[in-house]
C-alpha cells in the first residue's frame, strides 16, 4: 500500500504544480511566485520573454517595452530558447478555445436586444435634436445644462474654439437633415428643410474655419438635396411640391464665399479662414493644418459636378497637389502644419488624428466617388507610408506579439515624437475596411474599445506609454462609432453589436443631462462641460442607429453610397465621374507623374464589406487572448 500512497502523492503534487503555473501564466497579472519576472508581469510581457523581439523602431524598442521596461534580459533570452525547444507548444494556446470569457459576452447578440438599442440609438437623437429645436434654434448649437442656445462669441473673435465652427447660420440644423431620412421621419425632414430655406442665410458678418464650413454646412446641404431631388435614393418619397433646388443654390452661395480662402496664396493651399461677407480677414494667419487644407474635394467635387463649374473642384485639387508634393523625399510622410506661402512645414509631426485624418480619408473617398485614378495613387502610397513608419507592434491576430499600434512620427526621419494617441485616430478602422484591410482594422478598434471600456469614453489624448490619458476631455465625437458600424457591417461580427451597446449605454449614464448630451470636460470624474456639437446628432447618433438597424434602407437599396467625414451620406453615382470641364480650368490639369503599382489593381467603387470569408463572421473578430492582451496594455486589469 505505501507505493500506491507514493505514486497518489507524486500525482497530486504534479496536478498542484500545474494548477500554480496555470495561475502564474494565464490567470493573473501581478504574480510572481518567486520566479525571476518583475510584479508587473503580463501576457504582452511574456510574449517579450518567449521571442527575440522583432526591431520595430530604430532603437529596437518594441512600444510594450516603452511601458514595462527592459528588465530582465537574461531571463528573455532563456525563455526565448525554450521556446525554440518547444516550438509547437506556445502559452496562447492555453487560452485558445471557445468557451472563455470574451466568447461567452461577445459571441451573440439576441434579436429582442438589437431592437431595444435600435429605439435606444432613435430616443438619444431624439432627445437632443428636440431639446435643440425646442431651447436653441435658430442658434448654432445647444447648451445642454442650462437648455439654452449657443452662436460665434462675438465679443472674443480670438475664441476660435467656438468661432472657428459656429457662424449664425442654424449649423445643427443643417448638419442634421439627412439624419432625419436615416432615422426614417421624412415629415420632420421636410419640415427642416423648410426651415433651412426660409431662415438661413450666409451673407453673414461671422468669420469661420473653412474645413468646418465645407464638411458640416456645405456636405449636408449638397446630401439632402440629392436626396430630395434622386429618384433612385432609398427613403422613398421625400420631395414636396415647390422645392427648387434650394439647398443647391444654399450650397453654391456658401461655397462661392469660401473661395476667397484659395486667393493670394504662393502655394494654391488655402487659407484657414474667411469671412463670409469680407473675405480673408487681413489679420489672417499664413499656417494651416493638413486636414484643414486637404479635405475639400469630397464636397467640392460633388458640387462641380452637380452645378457643371469645375472652378470649385479645381481649387480643391490644387490644393490637394499642392501638400502632396510637400511630403518627405525619404519617408513619404506629411507633416501636421504648413505655411501657405512658403510651402515650409511648420509642424513637422506626422500621424494618423488631429490635423490629418481626413486628408487620407478623402484621398480614398475621392477616388470611390470620382473614379479618378490620381487619388487612388495618392492613397495607396500614403497608406504604404503609414504601415512603413507609424505602425508599431506585431502582426495581429497571428503569431505572438504587441498588438499593432499607430505613432506619432518626425515626417522627416519617421522617429517616434511622443508616445500620445488622439480619439481622432479612432476613424482609421473604418477607413481600413474601406480599403480592404479588415485584420488591421479589427486590432486597431480593439485598442481603441478597449480605452473606451476603461473609461467610458475616448479622452481627446491618450499616453499609451504612461497608461493614461493627456487630454482628458471626450466632445462626444463619432469616430468610434462609425469604425464600429463599418466593421459589423465588413464582418457581421456580433462582437461589434456589444461594442454598440457599450458605447450607448455610457452616452446614456455619463453625458445625458437636462436638455440633452454635454460634453465630458473629465472622462475620469465624468464632469461636464456645456456644450452638444452638432457631430453628435450628425454622427454619433446616427452611426449607432445604423448599427443596430440591419432593415434600413441604406442597407437594402441596390444602389451604393458612402459617408463625408462629417457622416452625410452621398450615393455612389455614375454622374459624378464625368468631368465638369470648362475652357478656363481644364481637365487635363497635369497630375503628378507617378507609376500605377504593380500588381495592385484601383479597388472597386464599394466598399470591401464581403471581404470577410462567411465561416469566419460569427467568430469572435480577434482571438480571446489578444483582446485579454490588449486589455491589460490600457491597464483594465
Amino acid at each position: 500500500m505505501q507505493w500506491r500512497s507514493l505514486v497518489v502523492g507524486l500525482l497530486v503534487l504534479r496536478l498542484s504544480l500545474s494548477c500554480v503555473l496555470w495561475l502564474a501564466f494565464g490567470l493573473g497579472h501581478n504574480v510572481s511566485l518567486g520566479f525571476n519576472f518583475p510584479l508587473s508581469f503580463s501576457l504582452h510581457k511574456l510574449d517579450a520573454l518567449l521571442r527575440e523581439e522583432k526591431a520595430t523602431d530604430p532603437s529596437g524598442t518594441s512600444w510594450s517595452q516603452r511601458i514595462h521596461g527592459r528588465e530582465h534580459e537574461e531571463a528573455r533570452t532563456s525563455w526565448a530558447k525554450v521556446e525554440e525547444e518547444s516550438p509547437n507548444r506556445s502559452y496562447l494556446s492555453f487560452f485558445d478555445g471557445d468557451k472563455d470569457e470574451y466568447a461567452r459576452k461577445y459571441g451573440s447578440f439576441p434579436d429582442t436586444l438589437k431592437a431595444k438599442m435600435k429605439d435606444m440609438a432613435k430616443d438619444m437623437f431624439y432627445f437632443g435634436y428636440d431639446n435643440y429645436m425646442k431651447h436653441a434654434f435658430p442658434e448654432d448649437e445647444l447648451n445642454p445644462i442650462d437648455c439654452e442656445g449657443r452662436g460665434p462669441d462675438v465679443l472674443n473673435p480670438s475664441n476660435i474654439n467656438i468661432n472657428d465652427v459656429l457662424g449664425n447660420y442654424s449649423l445643427t440644423l443643417i448638419d442634421t437633415l439627412d439624419t432625419l431620412l436615416v432615422l426614417g421621419n421624412v415629415t420632420e425632414f421636410q419640415r427642416a428643410v423648410k426651415l433651412v430655406i426660409d431662415t438661413v442665410s450666409f451673407d453673414k458678418d461671422s468669420t469661420v474655419q473653412v474645413f468646418e464650413a465645407n464638411i458640416r454646412i456645405l456636405g449636408s446641404l449638397i446630401s439632402s438635396h440629392i436626396l430630395l431631388t434622386d429618384p433612385k435614393h432609398p427613403f422613398g418619397e421625400v420631395g414636396f411640391d415647390g422645392y427648387d433646388n434650394e439647398l443647391l443654390h444654399l450650397a453654391h452661395d456658401l461655397a462661392v464665399r469660401l473661395l476667397p480662402a484659395f486667393e493670394n496664396t504662393s502655394t494654391g493651399i488655402p487659407y484657414p479662414r474667411v469671412n463670409l461677407k469680407t473675405g480673408v480677414p487681413p489679420d489672417s494667419i499664413n499656417e494651416t493644418c493638413t486636414a484643414g487644407a486637404g479635405s475639400l474635394l469630397v464636397e467640392f467635387g460633388i458640387l462641380s459636378r452637380l452645378i457643371g463649374d469645375s472652378t470649385f473642384e479645381w481649387v480643391a485639387r490644387r490644393a490637394v497637389r499642392a501638400l502632396w508634393n510637400l511630403r518627405s523625399n525619404e519617408t513619404g510622410l506629411l507633416g501636421n502644419v504648413v505655411n501657405i506661402q512658403t510651402g515650409q512645414w511648420v509642424g513637422k509631426q506626422s500621424g494618423l488624428g488631429a490635423g490629418m485624418d481626413s486628408f487620407y480619408e478623402y484621398l480614398l473617398k475621392s477616388y470611390i466617388l470620382f473614379g479618378e485614378k490620381e487619388d487612388h495613387r495618392m492613397f495607396q502610397a500614403a497608406y504604404e507610408s503609414i504601415q512603413s513608419h507609424m505602425r508599431r507592434g506585431e502582426s495581429c491576430n497571428e503569431g505572438e506579439g504587441d498588438p499593432p499600434l499607430y505613432v506619432n512620427v518626425n515626417m522627416f526621419s519617421g522617429e517616434i515624437m511622443n508616445t500620445w494617441i488622439d480619439s481622432l485616430q479612432a476613424f482609421f478602422p473604418g477607413l481600413q475596411v474601406l480599403n480592404g484591410d479588415v485584420d488591421n482594422a479589427i486590432c486597431l478598434h480593439a485598442f481603441y474599445y478597449a480605452i473606451w471600456k476603461r473609461f467610458g469614453a475616448l479622452p481627446e489624448r491618450y499616453n499609451w506609454q504612461l497608461q493614461a490619458p493627456d487630454v482628458l476631455f471626450y466632445p462626444l465625437r463619432p469616430e468610434m462609432a462609425e469604425s464600429t458600424y463599418l466593421l459589423y457591417q465588413a464582418t457581421k461580427n456580433p462582437f461589434y453589436l456589444h461594442v454598440g451597446k457599450d458605447i450607448l449605454q455610457s452616452l446614456e449614464k455619463n453625458t445625458k443631462v437636462r436638455c440633452g448630451y454635454a460634453t465630458l470636460h473629465h472622462v475620469v470624474d465624468k464632469s461636464k462641460e456645456d456644450r452638444m456639437e452638432s457631430f453628435f446628432l450628425s454622427e454619433t447618433c446616427k452611426y449607432l442607429y445604423l448599427l443596430f438597424d440591419e432593415d434600413n434602407p441604406l442597407h437594402k437599396s441596390d444602389n451604393k453610397y458612402i459617408f463625408t467625414t462629417e457622416g452625410h451620406v452621398v450615393p455612389i453615382d455614375k454622374r459624378f465621374r464625368e468631368k465638369p470641364c470648362n475652357d478656363l480650368f481644364p481637365c487635363d490639369e497635369a497630375a503628378p507623374a507617378e507609376p500605377e503599382p504593380i500588381n495592385r489593381p484601383p479597388p472597386n467603387n464599394t466598399s470591401n464589406c464581403n471581404r470577410i470569408p462567411e465561416e469566419r463572421r460569427y467568430t469572435l473578430p480577434l482571438k480571446s487572448v489578444y483582446m485579454r492582451q490588449i486589455d491589460h496594455m490600457v491597464g483594465l486589469f
